[in-house]
């Protein structure tokens, strides 16, 4: 079993701040993504685990033993880099066997281990061959053999296949998550594409300027983001804000856009939490995913009209940018419901599908049917 914990991590290049009282439990055979923007401090925070970079304060412990003051040799702990860094000169058996003979491994053992793992990944009959002549996705699964080989603790992984093009990207995502399931070791891995997160992750960490922005399953961060930056991080297209004003009138809940001359109706029930919550100004950010913004060709009850200005075909769907007074508001339809741009159209938001911000902190007020 491995366990690993960061208790209070802090970090400073010089007078600048990566990483701000880091916190975080990841649990034994727990695969754990950091998401974020480039130099939000995930990479320095895996490196930090690994043992390549010094903690300024807090303490991280493997198995329920801190590290933070033991050389990374000591640390049992294998790292993928984004570059592939295999020997030129070794073949494929060479290369993921190098770790093994480095340790001074005898020759049998060497042999047994090699094999098991090439077999694991798929490249046994890539052994006798030089990296030259490897596919980029052959070469990542090499590196990650290599790593595996000596059977470490804990798996770290720094955007090992954002150099792959989108093909090989999606093949790679489905052996690293197959590779998971079958070897059951404890993965932290490190992106900003958010499709990876979601689709490798039984957890992910999101981070933005040094700072854990929320904890989540994909579907917690998905469904229920923290904040505003959260909202707007996760998902393709990214979920759609507004400032809003909210007001009751006759008997339903009205949540206007700026500019609109219509609001959005929303079910009465919402009305005293949103009422306790609202802005000195009366308004609030209002946040819908795009599959929330329900579109209709026709007047229809609760729907109010707004205007198709973009429409990006996209095979299986459609995205629509409607217009909506001032503001756009981006829905996902069936394809090809939407004609063309200009048309008049009808669009209501999904109740149960509305998330509401405090306007100055940006954090979600937790307000939802």
């Amino acid at each position: 079993m491995t366990q690993i914990e960061l208790h209070g991590i802090e970090k400073y290049f010089g007078a600048v701040q990566v990483i701000k009282n880091l916190s975080l439990d990841i649990a034994d055979n727990e695969f754990i993504v950091f998401l974020g923007q480039s130099g939000c401090g995930k990479t320095t925070t895996l490196r930090a685990v690994a043992g390549l970079e010094t903690i300024d304060d807090g303490d991280i412990l493997i198995d329920g033993q801190p590290v933070q003051h033991m050389k990374a040799s000591d640390r049992d702990i294998a790292f993928v880099f984004q570059s592939f860094s295999l020997y030129p000169h070794m073949t494929v058996y060479e290369n993921i066997a190098f770790p093994l003979r480095a340790m001074r491994s005898n020759r049998a053992d060497i042999e047994r281990d090699v094999q098991a793992v090439a077999k694991t990944l798929q490249i046994t009959h890539l052994l006798a061959k030089k990296p030259s002549a490897l596919s980029g996705g052959d070469m990542q699964r090499v590196a990650i053999g290599r790593a595996l080989v000596r059977r470490p603790k804990a798996m770290l992984m720094d955007e090992p296949i954002g150099a792959l093009d989108a093909k090989l990207r999606e093949e790679m995502r489905a052996e690293i998550k197959r590779l998971h399931i079958k070897q059951g070791s404890t993965t932290i891995y490190v992106t900003h594409d958010q499709v990876e997160a979601m689709s490798l992750a039984d957890r992910i960490v999101i981070m933005h300027e040094g700072v854990l922005q929320q904890i989540g399953s994909p579907t917690e961060v998905y469904s229920r983001p923290a904040n505003v930056f959260v909202g707007q991080f996760v998902g393709s297209p990214v979920m759609n804000m507004t400032e809003a004003s909210v007001k009751e009138h006759a008997g339903q809940l009205r949540v206007q856009v700026p500019g609109a001359t219509d609001g959005f109706t929303f079910p009465s029930a919402l009305a005293n939490s949103l009422s306790a919550q609202k802005g000195e100004n009366g308004n609030l950010t209002l946040g819908v995913r795009p599959e929330g913004v329900l579109v209709s060709r026709e007047a229809r009850e609760g729907y109010i009209p707004v205007e198709a200005h973009i429409i990006e075909p996209l095979g299986s769907h459609d995205i629509v940018d409607l217009r909506v007074g001032t503001q756009t508001l981006r829905a996902r339809t069936k394809s090809g419901f939407v004609a063309r741009a200009g048309d008049p159209v009808w669009a209501r938001i999904a109740p149960d599908q509305a998330h509401f911000f405090n306007t100055a902190t940006g954090m979600s007020l937790g307000i939802r049917l």
